[in-house]
C-alpha cells in the first residue's frame, strides 16, 4: 500500500492495526475482543537501527569509578545477552559560571547535573582535560561495539555566551539564553568538540543536536540543570549557521533537531522548518522525546518525518507515572506506542543510573561508595532490547500490547506481549507469511522473574497460545 494511502488510515483513527495490511485494518476490533492476535509478515514497517542511552548525566559520574566497576557496567549496556545497546549520545557541556560550582545545580539535580564545559571564556583555549569521566564511558562504549552510532548533542551554551550568565537559562524561562551575537561561537564550540573527538580518538559523531526540549519553558537562571530556550527563528537561524560550518569543517557530521520534550511541540517545530523551506535540507535526522503525547501525536510525527524525508529517532523519554514494576510496563506500553504508530528507527532511554528509585533507570548507583545493582526495569528493558535487534524489521500486529518483528534473513521472528494489568491474558497468535518457522524459546519478566528462560513451546499450523501472567513482559523467539 502507498505511503499515503497508510497515512490517510491513520488520520482516520484506525491506529490499531499499526500496519498497512487492510485485513488488520478491518479484524483489528474482533480480534482485540476474542483474543485472536494476526502478526502478518508482509506488514512490514521500520527496519531498527538499535537501542541506547543518552551518557548525560550519569556517565560523569560513574566514569570516575575504578576501572573494574567502568567495565562491568558497561558489559550490562553493550553486551548483546544483556541490554544490547549500541546507540550513546555524549552531552557536550556548556559549562557554568564557576562561581556556581556547588550551588543551584547540586541542591537541585545533584552534582552529576554539573556538565563541564570546555572553554571558560571566548579568549580562553580549550581545555581538553575537562569532562574526563563522560569521556571514559564514550571510549569503552567505543571499544566493545564495534556497530556504535554515537550522536553529541548540547542543553546549553557556555554561560559566558548566555544573557543571564547561567548555563541554566534565562532569568525568563520563556526567552532565549544565547545571544545572538554569539550564534558563530556557539556553532563552532560544538563543532571544534566533534573534531577533537574525531582526531583525537577517531570518534564520528553522526549526528550533532544543538538544541534540547528548546520550546520549552523550565529552563531558567539558577535552575537544576543546564538548559536554554531557543524560539523557532532562533532555531532556524542557528541551523544555518551550523550548517553552513559543519560543511566547511571536513566532518561528515549532519545535523539533528530538535529534541523536544513533547510530540506537540515537535510537531510545531517541524512544521515551522518546513515552512521556511531550507531547513529540512540542513537535516540529516528528526529527533524527538516523548514525555508526553497522544497516539494521534505519534502519528503526525511519523508523517511529517516521510515528508522531510528524514530518519526518525525517539532520542530521550522516561516513565509517565506509577511505581515500580507498574511503571516499569507503563513506559513498555508508551515504548510499543511510539515504535508501532511513530515508527522510528531507534528508541533511547534517558538516564541508565539513578541513585534512587526503578522509574528512571535500569541500575541503581552510589555515586560517593561507587556501589551499584541491577534494577527490575533492567530486566523489563532486556525483554525488548535483547531479543529486537538492529536490522530487525517491525512487522503489522493488530494488538496494542504487543510488539513483533523479523530477521533480516526471515528465518526468526521475535514477539512481545505485555500484560501491564492485574489479571492473567490468554492469546491465540496467528503467524501469517512466516514459513518454516516452529520452535519458540520464552523469556519473562514479571514480580518473580527476571527475564526468566522458560521452558520451550512450538507453533501448530502457524498458532500459537501464549499466557501472559499479571504485570509481566514475555518474549517469544521463534525459529525453525
Amino acid at each position: 500500500m502507498t505511503e499515503l494511502k497508510m497515512n490517510r488510515i491513520k488520520r482516520i483513527g484506525l491506529l490499531s492495526c499499526f500496519s498497512v495490511c487492510m485485513f488488520c485494518v478491518g479484524n483489528a476490533q474482533k480480534v482485540e475482543d476474542d483474543g485472536n492476535v494476526e502478526i502478518n509478515a508482509s506488514c512490514r514497517l521500520q527496519t531498527l537501527e538499535g537501542w541506547g542511552t543518552s551518557l548525560c548525566w550519569w556517565a560523569a559520574q560513574v566514569g570516575l569509578w575504578d576501572s573494574k566497576k567502568v567495565n562491568e557496567i558497561t558489559n550490562f549496556i553493550v553486551s548483546p545477552d544483556k541490554l544490547n545497546m549500541n546507540i550513546f549520545r555524549y552531552n557536550i557541556g556548556g559549562g557554568d559560571d564557576p562561581s556556581h560550582i556547588g550551588g543551584h545545580m547540586v541542591k537541585g539535580k545533584g552534582r552529576r547535573a554539573e556538565m563541564e564545559g570546555f572553554k571558560v571564556s571566548s579568549t580562553a583555549p580549550y581545555n581538553w582535560n575537562a569532562d574526563a569521566a563522560q569521556r571514559k564511558i564514550l571510549l569503552m562504549l567505543k571499544k566493545k561495539r564495534k556497530d556504535a552510532i554515537f550522536e553529541a548533542f548540547s542543553n546549553s551554551a557556555p554561560y559566558w555566551m548566555t544573557y543571564s550568565g547561567c548555563a541554566a537559562g534565562n532569568n525568563d524561562a520563556l526567552k532565549d539564553n544565547l545571544k545572538p551575537e554569539y550564534y558563530g561561537q556557539f556553532c563552532d564550540y560544538l563543532i571544534d568538540v566533534c573534531k577533537y573527538y574525531k582526531q583525537r580518538f577517531n570518534v564520528n559523531f553522526r549526528t550533532l543536536e544543538p538544541f534540547n526540549e528548546s520550546l520549552s519553558n523550565y529552563w531558567h537562571n539558577q535552575g537544576t540543570q543546564e538548559g536554554c530556550h531557543f524560539e523557532p527563528q532562533s532555531q532556524i537561524n542557528v541551523i544555518r549557521l551550523l550548517y553552513g560550518k559543519l560543511r566547511a569543517s571536513g566532518l561528515r557530521t549532519e545535523i539533528s533537531a530538535s529534541d523536544e520534550t513533547s510530540l506537540s511541540h515537535t510537531i510545531k517545530i517541524q512544521h515551522v522548518y518546513h515552512d521556511a523551506g531550507d531547513i529540512w535540507n540542513k537535516l540529516g535526522q528528526i529527533n524527538t522525546h516523548t514525555y508526553s503525547g497522544s497516539d494521534a501525536e505519534r502519528s503526525q510525527v511519523h508523517d511529517l518525518s516521510v515528508q522531510a524525508g528524514k530518519r526518525l529517532w525517539q532520542s530521550e523519554t522516561g516513565p509517565s507515572g506509577g511505581k515500580g514494576l507498574k511503571s516499569n510496563l507503563m513506559l513498555t506500553q508508551k515504548m510499543f506506542d511510539d515504535l508501532k504508530i511513530m515508527q522510528p528507527v531507534a528508541w533511547l532511554d534517558w538516564q541508565t543510573m539513578e541513585e534512587s528509585g526503578d522509574e528512571w533507570c535500569v541500575m541503581n548507583g552510589n555515586f560517593k561508595t561507587h556501589e551499584f545493582h541491577l534494577v527490575k526495569n533492567f530486566y523489563v528493558r532486556m525483554q525488548i532490547t535483547r531479543f529486537f535487534k538492529r536490522g530487525y524489521t517491525l512487522v503489522g500486529c493488530d494488538a496494542k500490547n504487543i510488539l513483533a518483528a523479523v530477521s533480516p534473513s526471515k528465518k526468526e521472528c521475535v514477539i512481545a506481549i505485555l500484560n501491564d494489568s492485574a489479571s492473567e491474558q490468554s492469546k491465540t497468535l496467528h503467524l501469517v507469511g512466516f514459513h518454516g518457522l516452529h520452535h519458540v524459546n520464552v523469556w519473562r519478566t514479571s514480580e518473580t522473574e527476571d527475564c526468566k528462560q522458560l521452558a520451550s513451546t512450538t507453533v501448530d499450523k502457524n498458532l500459537m497460545i501464549c499466557v501472559a501472567p499479571a504485570y509481566s513482559l514475555t518474549t517469544f523467539v521463534i525459529s525453525k
